[in-house]
């Protein structure tokens, strides 16, 4: 937990001073939510329809690598993407969907599945967790390998704010997983995937070291009488982020206060920490895709997790963020999110961007 709670009361930060620059890697994307790379430099891309899209030879190929029948809602759909870390050898990879069962409520899911050898088509292999709340709205869905190895799996509180307090709900959460969807025994509750509880809806994290989680998480947008608000947090397992019973810079026994809230909704899309050298300012720096206010924003933090930097990039150039990531060159890529439904969607269709100096 950070020393003490930053609230910003108008707009979201002074303009970047590091200049940086985007380029096109690739257009004609519908709402790509997600981005795994492949050992070779190509990229895997979900779109939220329910399409898994590859980019080999810096092209997109045509035809889907698979299609399915995603229950897209709003904010529910083919979601996150992960490519496993010894895909080299088994050709497997993560996605975190939304499905509706020909019997019961919409859920969330995360599956394996293997790509086939020319990278061209896949097949699901198991379903790995099962059962995650879903919703039209508040889904989740972005996953991470930690330092550990282990699956972490980002959910939300399908407007169901008190889920996020419930120990035995897996909305609201950050989850912590085993590669074949078992539980890890050291996980804080035992016997359960739960990791940090007391999430709104989170669709970016990251690890600064070994021990402790960045994570931002959406403010609410009228629950309780409440709005704005999104923010970053400092964590580590077993964590309380509060919601709903705390929100904004409160404090409460046993939870986490963030580090920055945002009187104004953001809200945050995926977030990175900015590893690589090539824009060296950047490094170490913890940067989020931000969707309504369509910009990037980096954010430093020190040590005792107070806030040292808060800035903002290419405000209204392109429009919505959605995933952010550090790809094999140590370079920054991001995908835009303008075909949403909320945005502006040009004829080009949504883009994969590099972010270079």
């Amino acid at each position: 937990m950070a020393d003490q709670c930053v609230y910003v009361e108008e707009g979201h930060g002074q303009t970047g001073t590091v200049e940086v620059r985007a380029e096109t890697v690739v257009e004609g994307l519908d709402v790509p939510w997600g981005i795994g790379f492949l050992p070779d430099g190509s990229m895997l891309i979900t779109e939220r329809a329910g399409r898994i899209r590859l980019v080999k030879d810096g092209r997109l190929v045509q035809d889907p690598v698979a299609s399915m029948d995603d229950s897209e809602t709003s904010e529910g759909g083919l979601l996150g993407i992960l490519v496993h870390p010894e895909f080299s050898a088994n050709r497997q990879f993560f996605i975190y969907r939304t499905i509706h069962p020909e019997q019961g409520d919409l859920i969330n899911r995360v599956e394996r599945w293997i790509l086939s050898e020319d990278h061209l088509t896949a097949r699901r292999d198991i379903v790995v967790l099962d059962n995650i709340p879903a919703a039209r709205y508040h889904n989740g869905g972005r996953m991470r390998f930690g330092p550990d190895g282990k699956l972490y799996v980002g959910t939300g509180d399908t407007r169901q704010p008190n889920l996020a307090q419930d120990p035995e709900s897996l909305a609201g959460k950050l989850l912590r997983i085993n590669l074949d969807g078992s539980i890890p025994e050291d996980n804080p509750f035992p016997g359960s995937p739960v990791y940090l509880l007391g999430i709104r809806n989170t669709q970016g994290f990251d690890w600064p070291n070994d021990s402790t989680i960045w994570l931002t998480d959406h403010g609410p947008s009228g629950e309780l009488g409440r709005s704005g608000h999104d923010e970053v947090n400092i964590t580590s397992a077993g964590d309380n982020l509060g919601w709903p019973t705390i929100y904004g810079c409160e404090r409460g026994e046993g939870m986490v206060s963030p580090s920055i809230t945002w009187a104004r909704s953001n809200p945050p899309g995926g977030a990175i920490i900015y590893t690589g050298n090539a824009i060296s300012e950047w490094t170490g720096s913890l940067i989020i895709g931000v969707l309504g206010w369509k910009h990037l924003q980096r954010i430093d933090l020190d040590d005792n997790g107070n806030v040292d930097v808060n800035e903002v990039y290419f405000r209204d150039e392109y429009g919505r963020f959605r995933d952010v990531v550090m790809g094999p060159d140590s370079v920054l890529y991001v995908t835009t999110s303008n075909c949403d439904g909320r945005g502006s969607c040009p004829p080009e269709g949504d883009k994969v961007l590099r972010i270079v100096q």
